[in-house]
């Protein structure tokens, strides 16, 4: 049966995540996503789960850690400066393969800066915030309802692929309200079965996971293990939206919430017959590369706009490889470029006199 209800964007996750098999939350509170943990305190215990407030951010990653090894759905939450301190945790559970989904609503920085929306942590959540080779798999959702399903296919992905799954979402997305439409279900139909989960080896020899390996040789086999995985990741799950891309002389490139605000100005141009364009990255780890040169046959120009003061840009100039001009426009801190400022940058970028 479809549901239509009013909620934020950090209670979406929540639903999504309790709806998608998730039994098992550990996380400490922390602005702008408390309405999340709230929820999940609530709700969690009621339909079979298990709540844990951690005594801090490292003891909740390292929860997560261990109720992952046992084959059950683990999630946990927090906000920028809380996601710091699960680094070291995030590396572990990458050297030992194991499934988790990590929410970041972010709040501006650094240091702990204040909860006013800001896209500053696309470094830290797409090139490895921790320490060595490992990545992880990141969704940046746009609205209250990709919040919602990109939640539940973090789990999925993350299943797949024993890897981390990270949502990046910001201040803003966590704390507005829409409408969401969503089945309910008895079941989620992405739950897989764990022959390597460790759930006791009374029938069948013991597993192992670990990310401690002794022998040099055998650090990099799992390395390369790792990077097998990550090429196959790269070349199936990338996703983006394009609009207005066709015919486009410049394409405006931004995600998450930042995207919405670049689609009004970019359909108010096109109200004014400016051919311009907007590419929103879905996976921002993987970068839909090939896709941005692809939608984009005719532009010669692409704007980045994003709540950071460059970022996501360099991935941009990377996927275009030079071969295309690049120009940034950005603000952070708790700045939000509006409308008409992303008006006056593509003007400014086409060389057209307001």
């Amino acid at each position: 049966m479809k549901k239509r209800i009013l909620i934020s964007g950090n209670e979406a996750m929540g639903e999504a995540a309790i709806q998608a098999g998730c039994r098992f939350y550990a996380g400490y509170p922390i602005t702008p996503q408390n309405e999340l943990i709230a929820y999940m305190a609530a709700e969690l215990p009621l339909r079979g789960g298990i709540f844990i407030q951690s005594e801090s951010e490292l003891a909740a990653i390292n929860m997560v850690y261990g109720a992952s090894g046992a084959g059950v759905r683990a999630m946990t939450s927090s906000s920028s400066p809380g996601i710091s301190l699960k680094q070291e945790g995030i590396s572990y559970i990458a050297g030992a393969q194991l499934p988790a989904v990590i929410i970041n609503v972010m709040r501006a920085g650094p240091g702990l800066g204040n909860i006013w929306p800001a896209q500053s942590d696309y470094f830290q959540a797409t090139k490895g915030g921790g320490h060595g080779d490992y990545r992880q798999i990141v969704l940046a959702p746009w609205s209250v309802q990709e919040c919602f399903d990109l939640t539940q296919d973090a789990f999925v992905l993350a299943d797949r692929y024993r890897i981390a799954a990270m949502i990046l979402a910001d201040g803003m997305l966590g704390q507005m309200m829409e409408a969401l439409e969503y089945e309910e279900a008895s079941s989620f139909p992405g739950i897989v079965q764990k022959p390597w989960a460790l759930t006791g080896a009374k029938d069948r020899k013991p597993n192992i996971i670990r990310s401690l390996f002794m022998r040099p040789p055998d650090v990099e086999k799992n390395n390369i293990l790792l990077q097998k995985k990550y090429h196959k990741i790269q070349s199936q799950e990338t996703r983006c939206e394009s609009r207005y891309c066709e015919d486009a002389k410049l394409v405006v490139v931004a995600y998450g919430s930042m995207a919405r605000i670049a689609l009004s100005a970019v359909e108010t141009l096109r109200a004014k017959k400016e051919k311009v364009g907007l590419f929103r990255p879905v996976t921002l780890w993987p970068f839909p590369k090939k896709e941005l040169r692809l939608s984009c046959p005719k532009a010669k120009k692409f704007l980045v706009v994003e709540m950071s003061y460059g970022q996501m840009v360099e991935d941009v100039r990377l996927s275009l490889e030079s071969f295309k001009e690049v120009v940034f426009y950005g603000r952070s801190g708790g700045g939000v470029p509006t409308e008409k400022q992303i008006e006056r940058e593509v003007f400014k970028t086409l060389n057209i006199k307001l």
